[in-house]
């Protein structure tokens, strides 16, 4: 069985769900609106210029978590998915995932966004499991500490290599995986098949000197 590998925002979806995450916060008054997208949006650009500090990210990220119980924040999830990310869900990725399906190929999504956020899309897509990074949760209540490894440049190849361990029977032979960004290019060189996916402009220059698909997943 092969295994093809997916990032999620703006990849499979066209947008950020944390973006729109952060969004969702500030117009349900969860958050000091102006304060919270500014500093999202400052991350989001240390992103593209592939200078961003994951950590500092994800404390920021998962800090409101730690108001909610876990049934507050499912319902908090249910209309931010309804409001944010429907709108997002893009035909052509639907398409994709099947083909894979029909291969009868392993559906993974590896993302540097938190698994609060990314779980419920995953299990909506119908993909076969999720890599994300970890918030911390004690007496079944999220602290706003990130754990483990973030799964970001080279800790995406970190976790997914710790999950492959776990997975004897996949590897990375004949392996697909699809992103849109150039903080992808450490898996994207160990994918049997990298393809670029609407790429950044530092991922466009890479994929067409090295010669690797780049295909449009939007409209």
């Amino acid at each position: 069985m092969r295994l093809a590998i997916f990032d999620l925002d703006h990849t499979l979806i066209g947008g950020d769900s944390d973006q729109v995450w952060a969004d969702f916060l500030a117009e349900s008054g969860l958050v000091d609106g102006d304060a919270y997208k500014a500093q999202v949006s400052a991350f989001y650009q240390d992103y593209m210029a592939g200078t961003l500090d994951i950590h500092a990210h994800l404390s920021h990220s998962l800090a409101p978590l730690s108001r909610f119980s876990m049934a507050e924040l499912d319902s908090l999830h249910r209309d931010y998915f309804a409001q944010k990310v429907l709108p997002l869900l893009q035909p052509k990725a639907h398409q994709l995932l099947q083909w894979h399906r029909q291969q009868n190929h392993y559906l993974l999504i590896i993302t540097a966004t938190n698994r609060f956020i990314t779980a419920p899309i995953a299990e909506y897509l119908g993909v076969d499991d999720l890599i994300a990074c970890e918030a911390e949760i004690i007496d079944n209540r999220y602290t706003g500490r990130p754990i483990g490894v973030p799964s970001y440049r080279e800790g995406k190849v970190t976790r997914l290599q710790e999950w492959l361990r776990q997975h004897p029977e996949l590897s990375l032979e004949g392996s697909y995986f699809y992103s849109d960004s150039h903080n992808d290019l450490p898996l994207l060189e160990l994918a049997s098949q990298p393809v670029a996916v609407d790429p950044d402009d530092v991922l466009k220059q890479v994929a067409t000197e090295r010669g690797w698909d780049i295909i449009s997943l939007r409209g």
